[in-house]
């Protein structure tokens, strides 16, 4: 199974990463992105979610349009963190290859 979490705001970045937990808890196999765009997107660059970023087997997306929108550098970004060329287009290319979505 596939799964796409989206968070598009600051404050949902701990609840996505509760649900990413008990998913994987639940479903070790699981196949995990999480897409980040609009004002979540400076959650990269906080420190309280660096060692989230190190999860194994989750995929982290960032939206470009949302890194040029907040001024954040590409080069700013930790190393597992890949940038995708708009969010929305992400959603709906993972969608189509069979990602559920959740938006916590």
């Amino acid at each position: 199974m596939k799964v796409v979490f989206h968070v598009d705001e600051l404050p949902k970045w701990s609840e996505a990463m509760k649900n990413i937990h008990n998913a994987k808890t639940g479903c070790p196999n699981l196949q995990i992105v999480l897409l980040v765009n609009g004002a979540a997107i400076t959650g990269f660059l906080d420190e309280q979610y660096q060692d989230f970023l190190r999860e194994p087997g989750v995929e982290f997306h960032a939206c470009h349009n949302a890194l040029k929108a907040f001024k954040i550098p590409e080069e700013q970004l930790p190393e597992p963190v890949t940038v995708v060329p708009a969010g929305v287009l992400d959603l709906i290319k993972l969608q189509h290859l069979g990602y559920a979505y959740i938006k916590p």
